[in-house]
């Protein structure tokens, strides 16, 4: 019974909440505070560093702060840095990869990396990811409408590499800002745009997206072959026969032309100097360009027909005179003009 009436103990006071730790760093005060726990030296210094702050509030940032920020964002991009070209060189070694494979393995592997070292670096800052939320909305809005050519250009380049329409390596054609055609080898397909050297070692940069949704004449999509096409003109009294026959020989002789198939020789028509051929011959190597096996087959055939007396045409015109009487009158005052008196001998 006595305990019974026993008077309860008093509660126990609650403790009053310590004041929360001022917005910083986070990632900062825990290697300050292992610094301090490994050498009192160095622990001395990063409090004393640590004692030059900014404070905004609950928001507090030291010198500490700012060193150690630098120090995580360098470190972080140099091992991005280092595994992106680890990577790449590992994949490259890889003889089961060809070109495109290799290329698209690359840029996932990259973008995977980046990704992952965003995400890493945010960790050691300390930086709450639900801080974030209205950032990522604008962020958002910012993709949707400032990049979203950017992020269009990147998902083009993927689904090109995909589907292998366009590789590194092929030939494709291009028209220069004059609207003039040409053609160069594509050497990287990037983020953003794809890369086109031409003969002349001008680059072309074609964002991903233009080469998705227009026609694109590709030399080496399906074989590598190539045609090239050498107009030639003989005289109309020339052996056609033997002047063919020179034609064959020559494009057959030309250093880059193939043996299968081989070259051949059509009769394109009647000009008015000259009877029209053209020599049809096929190369293999488009990125090494068509003006010089045209070349070579011109200069074999200039010989050979200079040894064998085939004639090359030269533009002949035939003019009328209608008879008329002003003609008549003008022809009959030329002839009536006496010539000039000659020069007295000197004395």
């Amino acid at each position: 019974m006595a305990a019974l009436l026993r008077p309860a103990p008093a509660a126990s006071a609650t403790p009053a909440p310590e004041p929360a730790a001022p917005g910083g760093v986070a990632g900062a005060d825990i290697v300050r505070e292992d610094l301090a726990e490994r050498s009192q030296t160095i622990g001395g210094i990063a409090d004393r560093l640590d004692s030059f702050a900014v404070e905004l509030g609950t928001w507090r940032v030291s010198l500490f702060d700012v060193i150690f920020a630098v120090a995580a964002v360098l470190l972080v991009l140099a091992a991005a840095m280092i595994a992106t070209r680890l990577v790449r060189s590992a994949l490259r070694r890889i003889k089961g990869l060809d070109g495109t494979q290799t290329v698209l393995a690359e840029k996932i592997a990259t973008i995977v990396i980046w990704t992952a070292t965003f995400l890493i670096g945010i960790d050691l800052l300390g930086i709450d990811l639900t801080a974030l939320t209205v950032f990522s909305g604008a962020f958002g809005l910012a993709i949707g409408f400032g990049l979203q050519k950017t992020f269009g250009n990147l998902i083009a380049g993927i689904i090109l590499l995909l589907d292998k329409s366009i590789k590194p390596g092929d030939v494709i054609a291009v028209a220069d800002q004059t609207g003039a055609q040409t053609f160069g080898q594509i050497r990287r397909i990037g983020i953003r745009a794809v890369s086109v050297t031409t003969r002349d070692e001008r680059e072309y940069l074609i964002p991903n997206e233009n080469l998705m949704i227009n026609q694109v004449e590709n030399w080496s999509y399906s074989s590598r072959n190539v045609r090239v096409q050498v107009p030639v003109g003989v005289s109309y009294g020339a052996d056609m026969a033997l002047a063919e026959k020179l034609m064959l020989e020559a494009a057959g002789a030309a250093r880059r032309v193939l043996t299968d198939p081989p070259p051949s020789v059509w009769w394109s028509g009647f000009g008015e100097n000259a009877v029209n051929f053209t020599i049809h011959c096929w190369i293999n190597d488009p990125e090494e360009g068509t003006g010089n096996v045209k070349s070579d087959v011109l200069r074999r055939l200039w010989a050979a027909f200079k040894e064998h007396d085939i004639a090359l045409p030269y533009p002949q015109r035939d003019i009328n005179l209608k008879e008329s009487d002003a003609l008549s009158q003008l022809i009959a005052a030329l002839e009536a003009r006496q010539p000039p008196p000659a020069p007295a001998p000197p004395q």
